[in-house]
């Protein structure tokens, strides 16, 4: 299923986000190993609660960074990060 704005991801099952302090960034632990992100990711993902839509995510990363024109990264993060299983929408 394609993720559009109207998308209200959450972090797929099996995985688990939280903040390494040690690598100074958010990771994905799985029972398999672990997905060091970089920030921009991390950003995102920390966002898809399972409650907020994309706009929602996308309205407040620009609010969060100062910045516009994120719809088009974060729906590209977003598809990416549905085909890995990283993250499930309705």
């Amino acid at each position: 299923m394609e993720a559009t704005l109207a998308s209200v991801p959450r972090v797929g099952r099996g995985f688990r986000l939280q903040f390494e302090p040690a690598q100074a960034c958010h990771v994905l632990l799985y029972p398999e190993g672990m997905v060091k992100l970089n920030q921009p990711a991390g950003e995102i993902m920390k966002r898809c609660d399972g409650e907020k839509t994309i706009a929602a995510v996308v309205a407040d990363l620009e609010t969060a960074f100062s910045t516009t024109g994120l719809e088009g990264d974060v729906l590209a993060f977003v598809a990416m990060a549905g085909q890995q299983r990283w993250l499930a929408w309705e």
